[in-house]
């Protein structure tokens, strides 16, 4: 299997119109997101508290812009060595599924 990118713009919740271009590592595996502390603290995102028993990082909320397609997730705040990463919950946020065969992105059907 092949890995797969995508670049998506991200933004803070005060200020969405402000967003920076992000290239993305796709894991469906993950369940949040992982962006460089650097790029989060620019876009004034603050983070809410740490979490994790096995590594500690920071972690708060952002907006994630993929073409026409606008979503709100937590994401944590990566440290030296860290890759961008998108979890779960920010593709599920866009509104999107990974395709785990063709390593794309399919429309996540909406089941109320």
């Amino acid at each position: 299997m092949g890995l797969t990118y995508l670049e998506v713009e991200v933004a803070g919740p005060a200020t969405p119109g402000d967003a920076e271009p992000v290239e993305f590592l796709v894991d469906s595996g993950a369940v949040h997101s992982v962006v460089s502390a650097s790029t989060l603290e620019r876009l004034g995102i603050e983070p809410l508290e740490a979490d994790g028993t096995k590594v500690v990082r920071r972690k708060g909320v952002a907006v994630f812009r993929y073409g026409d397609r606008i979503g709100g997730a937590d994401v944590v705040f990566g440290e030296g060595g860290d890759t961008n990463l998108m979890g779960a919950t920010t593709l599920e946020s866009l509104g999107f599924v990974l395709d785990p065969l063709k390593r794309e992105l399919r429309p996540l059907p909406m089941v109320l």
